[in-house]
């Protein structure tokens, strides 16, 4: 098996696409047939770092596109504009978006990623690394199992502001992989990593594990729990795989400081269920919260209008000024786009579509 067949119901997260010298290797197979990957995401040092305040590395960047400013439309003999092609760029020194198809570069074996970490090698090499299982292509209801932008720079943000949530109790909703809940941990003291669905959730505990010595020296603890946005309250069933206990629920009601989620609005439904989740949730903390949400904007081409929209982001923004408006006298919210022009802390494309929200 060389090479992964898409679908015609498939959608791609093209993180790990976009990656053409990183490994993807292949684990397993999860409970309904999809091929699951590890992949293996390099923590930028400060010498690497992508820092969007710093003049000198952003200094050239127009130079270097081939743009000059103040130049005049150049039209070809009948009036109609002439657009100059820029050179395709070499796909294995920069980043491009000619690589569609993920290739399995091998199949791995628990026991040979054992024997890695047991090498010194490999220990040092994952100290600045963070593993993550996930897939690369699923239907529309299984994305939470593929790698988004949106965590990534909602990671970002949170090796920016180590002191913002240092000892915090943090709750993620919609964790997918986990990966923001992991990266959260080796600062915050617990975070409640929350989703929907047994396989999902076992492949984020999976994630946990593999990424555990990232949290031993913070203390951090991360606790993988089933958060339906379509329910009305947490599940204690004790029956159940990644119910809550009762005293989690009250140590999440009293003492949750962060609310976080990444890339969650791509259908309208469960964008609904996510604000009424807030608001519950919110309505029930005994002090005020900070809600930190990192959404990318996907733009398509719609037919009915003719035009490039992105209507799932609309649903959002309508979603999030419906709640700022509420005055019921219970909870109160104030939203705030915050700028995303703190450092880069991990290897992957940070485009302009991607946002954060407060």
């Amino acid at each position: 098996m060389d090479q992964i067949s898409f679908h015609h119901n498939s959608v791609l997260s093209d993180v790990h696409l976009l990656l053409p010298n990183a490994q993807h290797l292949m684990t397993r197979l999860n409970q309904v047939g999809q091929p699951v990957f590890i992949s293996k995401f390099k923590i930028l040092s400060d010498g690497e770092r992508q820092d969007s305040n710093d003049p000198e590395k952003c200094k050239g960047k127009d130079e270097d596109e081939g743009v000059v400013g103040n130049m005049e439309p150049v039209v070809d003999e009948d009036g109609d504009l002439d657009i100059t092609r820029r050179l395709q760029k070499n796909p294995m020194v920069d980043i491009g978006r000619d690589l569609v198809c993920p290739i399995i570069l091998k199949q791995t074996n628990p026991a040979l990623e054992q024997e890695e970490e047991n090498t010194n090698g490999e220990v040092k090499y994952f100290k600045d690394t963070i593993r993550i299982e996930h897939t690369m292509a699923t239907p529309l209801e299984d994305v939470g199992k593929q790698i988004w932008r949106g965590a990534f720079l909602l990671a970002d943000f949170i090796f920016s502001k180590p002191f913002m949530f240092k000892g915090a109790t943090v709750l993620e909703l919609g964790a997918g992989t986990g990966l923001t809940s992991i990266i959260m941990a080796t600062i915050a003291k617990t975070v409640y990593c929350t989703d929907v669905g047994e396989d999902l959730l076992s492949m984020c505990k999976r994630n946990v594990i593999l990424n555990s010595h990232l949290m031993e020296p913070s203390g951090g603890e991360v606790k993988v729990r089933q958060l339906d946005w379509l329910q009305h309250d947490l599940c204690t069933d004790a029956d159940m795989e990644f119910s809550w206990t009762e005293e989690e629920v009250v140590e999440v009601y009293n003492n949750t400081s962060f609310i976080i989620a990444s890339d969650v609005c791509y259908d309208d439904d469960l964008t609904d269920g996510l604000f009424r989740t807030l608001y519950r949730l919110c309505n029930n903390f005994l002090h005020n919260c900070t809600i930190l949400i990192s959404i990318e904007k996907r733009m398509n081409f719609t037919l009915r209008h003719l035009n490039v929209s992105c209507k799932a982001y609309d649903h959002f923004s309508h979603c999030l000024a419906q709640l700022q408006d509420r005055v019921d006298g219970k909870c109160s919210f104030r939203v705030e786009q915050l700028p995303s022009d703190f450092p880069q802390f991990l290897s992957y494309e940070r485009i302009e579509q991607l946002s954060r929200g407060l």
